[in-house]
């Protein structure tokens, strides 16, 4: 059973992220993750049709890599980081500023002395579209999807088993269903409060991260990568417009209900880097703004993945900390193989 407290995914963190996958990782699990989301994405019909029905699934996967710009400062930490995602197979390019420029003319690249770019296997995708074929092909396993909110954590005498879960349906009924596994795979608002009816506070808070989307038709701006500045500061192509973002120097926790855009961050923060970066950007139309919120892993920003070490049949997927949507293929392998087989068969994320 798959209990979701909004089946609609209005206000998820999949529907309102940016929907992009790399391979530049400082860390070689979060690599190897991804990697195998790539070809997930490649052969996704291999792995999300559904038997008896000829209709095709197309990802919408565009593979126009990420490039990851530094400067004398961030020099090392990211010549090391390709090195170690070279190791790991990954196919990333090392580029001076000359050959930067070279392959993006209408990039400032003056104060940049290095530049990671993903030749294959990075990009960007249609969110919605992965999302509900995971959804679909669960249901056509035989998984039924249940409109609720968990209430409670029910467990044996000796605490150590999940007997059962009691949760309230949509019209506010209370239902108490039987389990032999529990999978806390809740986004920002519950992870943690799920997580502490067992006796774990999980270091996971929602995070707001707001997207700009603006045209520039005059910038010239071709083959566009998703280019992460020095600053932190990313832009990406979507069809002929772009799309936005940064992750606020002031970054607090916020509610659950709080999905306001900071059109501040754009005018005072994103814009003069965006115009620093790109010169012809410096007159470009903000067409469309959102915000979503990321469940952030404040301890080290990686997934908190596995079960938990007295209560052996609740296992653990939350923290993704804006990586979620991308690594959500070879998380939900590690579990299935968790819960199968008693072990991490692929890739071992112990």
């Amino acid at each position: 059973m798959l209990l979701e407290k909004d089946p609609t995914y209005q206000f998820c963190a999949t529907t309102r992220s940016a929907a992009s996958i790399r391979h530049q990782f400082s860390v070689k699990e979060n690599i190897q993750i991804s990697q195998f989301g790539t070809e997930f994405l490649r052969n996704i019909n291999d792995y999300l049709s559904i038997s008896g029905s000829d209709e095709k699934i197309e990802p919408q996967f565009k593979e126009n890599g990420y490039l990851f710009l530094a400067s004398d400062a961030g020099k090392d930490i990211l010549n090391s980081n390709i090195s170690l995602q070279k190791q790991c197979g990954a196919d990333i390019a090392a580029l001076n500023a000359e050959q930067v420029h070279e392959k993006f003319p209408w990039m400032y690249t003056s104060d940049i002395s290095l530049g990671g770019l993903g030749v294959t296997g990075e990009g960007w995708f249609d969110p919605s579209i992965l999302m509900n074929s995971f959804r679909n092909k669960a249901r056509s396993q035989g998984v039924i999807c249940v409109h609720g909110n968990a209430q409670k954590i029910n467990c044996n005498k000796t605490g150590d088993l999940v007997e059962s879960v009691t949760f309230l349906d949509v019209n506010g009924t209370e239902h108490t269903v039987d389990c032999g596994n529990v999978i806390n795979a809740s986004g920002a608002e519950n992870a943690r409060n799920f997580s502490l009816q067992i006796g774990r506070d999980i270091p996971v808070y929602a995070k707001k991260r707001c997207i700009f989307v603006f045209d520039s038709p005059d910038s010239g701006v071709q083959n566009c990568p998703l280019v992460v500045d020095p600053s932190g500061m990313y832009f990406r192509a979507e069809g002929k417009l772009f799309i936005t973002g940064i992750q606020p120097e002031d970054d607090p926790n916020v509610k659950p209900d709080d999905f306001d855009v900071d059109y501040d961050l754009f005018d005072e923060t994103i814009w003069p880097l965006l115009a620093n970066r790109v010169p012809k950007f410096e007159t470009l139309k903000v067409l469309n703004a959102w915000a979503g919120h990321y469940d952030h892993n404040l301890f080290d920003h990686n997934v908190i993945v596995g079960p938990d070490t007295k209560v052996k049949n609740f296992y653990f997927a939350n923290g993704f900390s804006g990586h979620g949507l991308q690594q959500s293929p070879a998380i939900g392998r590690a579990l299935s193989e968790l819960i199968i087989h008693e072990k991490f068969i692929t890739l071992d994320l112990s």
